[in-house]
């Protein structure tokens, strides 16, 4: 229905399976309800091995599609300024592009950048408290954690600094009023972080409208980083992400396309 042009036999196997993965994340957002009709982004980095040496070349979404319709060739292929680096018939949104370039821009580990908007997650980046240590997904949360404070619609280039220096090391950023954002290394990663963030948010609320809550105590946030690494064999993301695809796979496959 939506004549999208196959890629797979024009790209190279790295960026097909970049491709594959970004699409089936886009899918899964969907798929968990994180979706905002189609005013959210998630961005991808091509290795310089497929982009060409300092060549910064990133996949984001088409304009004006639904996420669960996204397929790995519906996918657009941008430089940094978000002009088109191969020809496709969709649209992409360059405001939509200036938060996750600025986070691209400012960290080289940046492999995938997952923004949403949430109801739990703006709803708990509304509040002055912020998150809270109050469960155990909260830990992994507060142990890399990030606010920005909000500026309006993020379409001015003059807000990355500030996005920027706010950001820092963390890969978990609260935009205040706004949402959330996670970088990952990996797509899965990404994914991952995405799906801790958002739970918090919902665990938060959920025992905010109960009685008195109880904290965690602030040496166990201390040690999350390497409760994770335990917890995911020392996989990050690529730990569940066989799994997600599978049941991907199971109830649609045509992200692969």
């Amino acid at each position: 229905m939506l004549n999208i042009p196959p890629l797979q036999a024009t790209v190279s196997s790295e960026e097909w399976q970049l491709r594959c993965d970004l699409a089936a994340c886009y899918r899964l957002a969907a798929l968990y309800g994180w979706s905002d009709l189609v005013f959210t982004h998630i961005s991808a980095k091509l290795p310089e091995s497929v982009s060409g040496a300092g060549a910064h070349h990133f996949l984001i979404n088409p304009y004006g599609l639904m996420f669960d319709e996204i397929t790995a060739s519906s996918l657009v292929k941008v430089d940094e300024g978000c002009n088109k680096v191969i020809e496709s018939p969709f649209p992409v949104n360059p405001a939509g592009f200036v938060i996750h370039s600025a986070v691209h821009e400012a960290r080289a580990d940046a492999g995938c950048v997952m923004h949403t908007h949430t109801r739990a997650g703006v709803a708990v980046s509304a509040q002055k408290c912020g998150i809270l240590p109050i469960s155990q997904q909260s830990t992994f949360v507060l142990g890399s954690l990030a606010y920005h404070g909000y500026e309006g619609v993020a379409f001015r280039d003059d807000e990355k600094p500030r996005l920027q220096a706010d950001l820092g090391a963390a890969n978990f950023l609260m935009l205040r009023n706004h949402g959330l954002l996670v970088v990952g290394k990996t797509v899965a990663d990404a994914f991952l972080s995405m799906y801790t963030f958002e739970n918090t948010c919902r665990i938060q609320l959920d025992a905010q409208a109960g009685g008195e809550l109880i904290e965690v105590n602030p040496l166990i946030v201390k040690g999350v980083a390497e409760a994770l690494r335990v917890q995911t064999g020392g996989l990050g993301g690529a730990f569940a992400w066989p799994a997600l695809i599978r049941k991907l796979d199971r109830l649609d496959e045509s992200y692969k396309t």
